[in-house]
């Protein structure tokens, strides 16, 4: 007689939030600008109640605020504007198919490069310009160019993930992970902390191997965190482009195991992230000052977004709490 294994119906996150030593912080201006962002994102957009519903309780302006804690109100506010903006875009390439994606990064990408003279219809054109316009007058040039080539690459990535997921493909390890450094978002959220905290880092400084790779380290803890909290979400709507779906793929680990593995590489990334920080070189008073900031600016990245994740309801429902203190995580059904 065969025994069928039963299906998990459960699982057990790793505790992140007890190995991130990390101060969290909340930005002094956080609910003005959380107010004021959702009213930019609703304005012009026939939004149903169920979609509304789900910006309020996503929290993208709580995220924001704990991630750029020192931003003066106006910075602040910009960096608002584009978490909204960015969830936004998630959520639409999460429906698009490849020639989708690449309409909507023909419209961002133009809107970048040309604030000033490019035109759309689309209502997209008109929140990039919108937000842009509002970043460039305070920041620096290499902050400007950071920006909008690691928003290039974010839609590169995505059009690889929309051409995989129309293909029913599940990347090896090494591949996702290179290609989910750019799907996160966060490389274009890292040049907001310059523009955030009025930072003017040359480039030869932000293109060192030691800013690189804690830059890397942040993305990392960011990316496969979210793909653990995440994982329930899209494991009820079939999709495959998350790192516990991979590493069961590859490894043939059952869920519990997979969890583990990714768990045990996220506290690496933290152990590498504080590692790296102590082998930060100095370029003389200005510049080492500059640089502490935005390397701070990254590990409140890393506390808040770990803090946040139990916060919001894109998740965990309105079960974050709970999740945060049993960390057992109830599977949801597949749909249909």
């Amino acid at each position: 007689m065969s025994i069928v294994a039963a299906l998990p119906t459960k699982f057990i996150l790793p505790d992140l939030v007890s190995h991130c030593d990390f101060k969290l912080r909340m930005n002094r201006h956080h609910k003005q600008a959380t107010a004021e962002s959702k009213r930019w994102l609703f304005r012009g957009d026939n939004l149903s109640q169920t979609s509304r519903k789900a910006i309020h309780g996503l929290k993208a302006g709580q995220l924001t605020s704990m991630c750029y804690p020192d931003a003066g109100f106006s910075q602040l506010r910009v960096c608002c504007d584009f978490m909204n903006y960015l969830f936004h875009l998630d959520n639409l390439s999460d429906d698009m198919d490849k020639a989708g994606t690449k309409s909507i990064a023909n419209v961002v990408l133009n809107s970048l490069y040309h604030p000033y003279d490019y035109y759309s219809p689309a209502r997209l054109n008109r929140m990039t310009k919108d937000f842009y316009k509002r970043i460039l007058p305070t920041a620096s040039r290499g902050t400007s160019r950071r920006f909008i080539e690691t928003m290039d690459f974010f839609f590169q990535a995505v059009h690889v993930q929309a051409i995989d997921r129309a293909k029913g493909v599940i990347p090896d390890l090494e591949s996702y992970i290179s290609l989910r450094r750019d799907t996160s978002g966060c490389k274009p959220c890292w040049a907001l902390i310059e523009y955030a905290n009025n930072l003017d880092i040359p480039d030869e400084v932000m293109e060192h191997p030691i800013i690189q790779s804690l830059g890397e380290a942040a993305n990392d803890l960011v990316t496969w965190s979210n793909d653990i909290f995440s994982y329930n979400v899209e494991q009820s709507k079939g999709d495959t482009h998350n790192m516990i779906s991979v590493v069961m793929h590859e490894e043939c680990l059952d869920l519990q195991c997979a969890v583990d593995f990714v768990g045990e590489l996220c506290k690496q990334s933290i152990d590498r992230f504080n590692e790296n920080r102590g082998l930060i070189p100095s370029w003389g008073p200005k510049i080492d000052n500059d640089v502490a900031i935005y390397v701070g600016g990254l590990a409140d990245w890393i506390v808040g977004s770990l803090h946040w994740s139990f916060d919001t309801t894109r998740y965990f429902q309105n079960s974050g709490r709970e999740v945060k203190r049993t960390r057992v995580v109830s599977l949801f059904p597949r749909s249909k």
